[in-house]
Order: structure tokens, then C-alpha cells, then sequence
């Protein structure tokens, strides 16, 4: 079995675990054990630096680095990728700013959580409050190469960024319906046996 060795900063960091046996992610937590302050950038792309403490605050639109106390060692070959929490995001507004984090094997640093607030309101996250999930990847070894011919089409699609959902008039699936005549129906007006009242006979 592939092993993920986690180096913890300080003797009060808590290591990561899979939450179920079946869990493709384990939860990375806010631990800030050791740290005098954490770094982040205002709504106004305004950096900034706070003392830490038992919370962070992150206001509507900032983007702050969480750390999480924990230095990986990733086998060689492989990336742990960082994912947003489902219920973070739905609940509470906190979301990946860069949409999903890669650590190469090769980074033996801390690793942070680059959170933002896209919320109207001030989140608040405690210290061991799961901030986001993470995933160890087997890489795939591939390198680049110059082609001298553009790549031809390999299906039916047509055009850029977003074209499988347009209707275009290569896609577009056309009915014909047959022109039908305006036909004029004539009511029948009902006669009744007996002449209307106040009507006279004629003699």
C-alpha cells in the first residue's frame, strides 16, 4: 500500500485521517499551532498580515492562506490535489481560489489553504475546523512535442470554449409541419316548433 508521510510543524498539529474506510479524500484542518500571524489579500487585491489566534475572520471577497501545520512527503510519481469542501462551499461560502491545489512531490513545505470568501457576509473559522479535502494522485508520465500538422477533428465537434451547448445550424434538427387550410364551420341555428312570442299570423 502507498504511504503518505505527514511531518507535523509544531507538537499540537493533528494528522489528517480518512474520515470513512472508503474515502478517496482525507480533511485538511485550520491549524495554526506555533504561527504569530497569517497572510491573505482584501477584495481590494490589498495585502494583508494578522495576528493569529484561536479564529480567523475572512471578510466578503478576501482570499486568506490557512495553514494547516503539516509538510507532506509525496511519494515520487505522485500529487496530493486540494478540492473544496462540499458543505463549506454550499454552507458557508469558502471556496478554493485557485479552484483546486496541486503539491508536487517535490514541495516539502507547509502546505496552506488558499481560501475565498464569496459570500456577502464575514466567515469565521476555527482552529481544527476542516477547510478542505485532499486527494493523493498517481501522475501519468507524458512529454510535449511540436506537431508540424493541426489536429483534426476527432468527433462532431464545432468551434471553441462552450460550443457543445449552441445550437447551430449543423445541430440544429428542423420538423416541417404541413400547412393545413382554414376550414369555416357553420353553426346550425335551432328552430323552434311555435312562432316567438308576440309574433302575429299573417292573413
Amino acid at each position: 500500500m502507498t504511504v503518505l508521510k505527514i511531518w507535523k510543524t509544531h507538537p499540537n498539529i493533528t494528522i489528517p485521517k480518512h474520515q470513512t474506510a472508503q474515502s478517496a479524500c482525507f480533511d485538511l484542518a485550520f491549524q495554526g499551532a506555533g504561527k504569530r500571524d497569517y497572510n491573505g489579500y482584501s477584495h481590494m487585491n490589498k495585502p494583508f498580515a494578522r495576528p493569529m489566534g484561536a479564529a480567523i475572520s475572512i471578510a466578503p471577497g478576501e482570499r486568506v492562506l490557512v495553514p494547516t501545520g503539516c509538510i507532506m512527503d509525496i511519494p515520487e510519481g505522485y500529487s496530493v490535489r486540494l478540492h473544496a469542501r462540499s458543505g463549506t462551499s454550499l454552507k458557508q461560502g469558502l471556496v478554493l481560489a485557485n479552484a483546486e491545489g496541486v503539491i508536487d512531490s517535490d514541495y516539502v513545505e507547509e502546505v496552506f489553504v488558499m481560501l475565498h470568501n464569496i459570500s456577502g457576509n464575514a466567515v469565521t473559522i476555527n482552529q481544527g475546523d476542516r477547510i478542505a479535502q485532499a486527494e493523493l494522485v498517481k501522475n501519468v508520465e507524458y512529454t510535449l512535442e511540436e506537431t508540424p500538422a493541426r489536429p483534426l477533428h476527432k468527433t462532431k465537434r464545432q468551434g471553441g470554449f462552450g460550443s457543445t451547448g449552441i445550437t447551430t445550424k449543423e445541430n440544429m434538427v428542423v420538423i416541417n409541419i404541413p400547412e393545413t387550410k382554414e376550414v369555416k364551420v357553420e353553426t346550425p341555428v335551432k328552430r323552434g316548433r311555435g312562432r316567438p312570442k308576440g309574433s302575429t299570423k299573417k292573413k
